[in-house]
């Protein structure tokens, strides 16, 4: 018999307050992700406590919209137990949701410190991949967000998976597909990739952030399927098949899709929303490129309007200060013959 080896999901108490692995490891993820920001900031001499503050008022922001998104499509699940809806220490945030939130807040924040939009998400791009690499450990503790069933040889023998990773994902009395751990490396993969294509002078601004959310929805679209508690609709079956068609290739590799019940629905929001998402992205650089939008490239330099306008503002005081006049010697008067020395 094998007895399952759970991570307990609270690290440590203080007094009654339990720190929860999940709250902890999000946080982490958060600092990965600003640390990658500033030393990023650097290279345009943004100061960091730009991003600092960024984050303060960020996190907030993505952790309400993460919880709104996952909260309206389980809404059957919480009506009668509203307080639950803020229990998101015991999980249950999307993605997507935490990127309107942190977009929001973000258009907000760079108008009000004077800084392009494009240009800043394009820096904060690898960050975002690093905290959501970071952050699905969480659900790896919270033993969620996993995929199918499989055998443990499939874990063991073809994944060479360690045993940590392979106890963790018994889950019920089957062992499960560890979608956490997949989605983590794409997001590793991905953070390589944005740094290398940064620093290609070709890259105009804008475009570094709408390849982020192309590479990461292209792995998503194809990881999601493979969970068994995604957020799902019931819709259209000619899209139904058109989405399992595309997914298809994932059966050449071994993989088998995670079982949706047909009663919750037969598309997966967060799969649909990652084919929308590619799409919309290729054709926004497709439209800034042909209309010549975004003027500037990646590597040009970033200034605050707001910074620029206050150095060019002469201070009152400077401009009332009396200066002192140049002295000029005036020439001597020419002195009369009377006035002459004589000999």
């Amino acid at each position: 018999m094998f007895f399952s080896l759970a991570i307990d999901p609270i690290v440590f108490s203080i007094g009654s307050l339990p720190v929860h692995w999940y709250g902890l490891i999000l946080g982490v993820g958060a600092l990965a992700g600003l640390f990658l920001a500033i030393q990023e900031g650097k290279r345009f001499n943004i100061p960091q406590e730009f991003f600092m503050d960024m984050l303060l008022l960020g996190v907030p922001s993505a952790i309400i919209g993460a919880r709104i998104y996952f909260v309206a499509f389980k809404w059957e699940d919480y009506k009668d137990n509203f307080v639950d809806v803020f229990k998101i220490w015991n999980g249950g945030i999307a993605i997507y949701g935490a990127l309107i939130g942190a977009i929001i807040c973000g258009i907000i924040y760079f108008r009000y410190k004077g800084y392009p939009f494009w240009r800043i998400v394009d820096i904060c791009a690898p960050g975002l991949l690093a905290g959501q690499m970071i952050g699905r450990w969480g659900n790896f503790v919270n033993q969620e967000a996993y995929g199918g069933v499989v055998e443990e040889s499939f874990l063991r023998d073809k994944l060479h998976l360690p045993d940590f990773i392979v106890n963790q994902m018994y889950i019920g009395d089957a062992f499960h597909h560890p979608t956490f751990l997949y989605e983590s490396l794409w997001s590793l993969l991905g953070i390589l990739l944005l740094m290398v294509l940064r620093r290609q002078k070709f890259v105009r601004a804008g475009e570094i952030f709408l390849s982020y959310f192309i590479w990461y929805s292209i792995g998503r679209f194809f990881i999601e399927a493979l969970r068994t508690d995604s957020l799902a609709f019931k819709g259209n079956s000619g899209l139904a098949s058109f989405l399992n068609g595309l997914w298809s290739p994932m059966k050449w590799l071994g993989f088998e899709q995670g079982y949706l019940d047909p009663a919750y629905g037969n598309i997966r929001s967060s799969q649909l929303l990652a084919l929308l998402t590619i799409v919309a992205a290729i054709l926004l650089i497709i439209v800034r490129r042909v209309t010549g939008q975004p003027k500037d490239h990646y590597s040009d330099p970033i200034v605050s309007t707001k910074a620029a306008a206050a150095d060019a503002v002469v201070p009152e005081s400077a401009a009332h200060t009396p200066q002192s006049a140049p002295q000029v010697r005036q020439p001597e008067p020419e002195k009369t013959p009377d006035e002459l020395p004589k000999e």
